[in-house]
């Protein structure tokens, strides 16, 4: 990220996987979920949404206030732009 090795659990690769692979397109919870089949033994919406904010503390400058891992509320996560990872 920015020139430097970001660590990430397996999950939080995934999730970033994921959203890097679609970049500017929403991907909803429930997407993002089918991408962390088998890495998390009890699994729900919640999940995604503690990944994402762990994912946030990692890559983005001020997690508070997100630029590049950003939310549409009411639908899921999305990679913003050429601000992507």
């Amino acid at each position: 990220m920015d020139g430097r090795e970001v660590e990430c659990t397996p999950a939080e690769f995934r999730i970033l996987e994921a959203l890097a692979a679609r970049p500017e397109r929403v991907l909803t919870r429930s997407q993002l979920l089918a991408h962390l089949h088998g890495f998390d033994r009890f699994i729900t919406e919640r999940t995604v949404d503690v990944h994402v904010k762990n994912l946030r503390k990692k890559i983005e400058p001020r997690p508070g206030r997100p630029v590049r891992l950003c939310t549409v509320y009411g639908v899921g996560y999305k990679l913003v732009g050429d601000r992507a990872p």
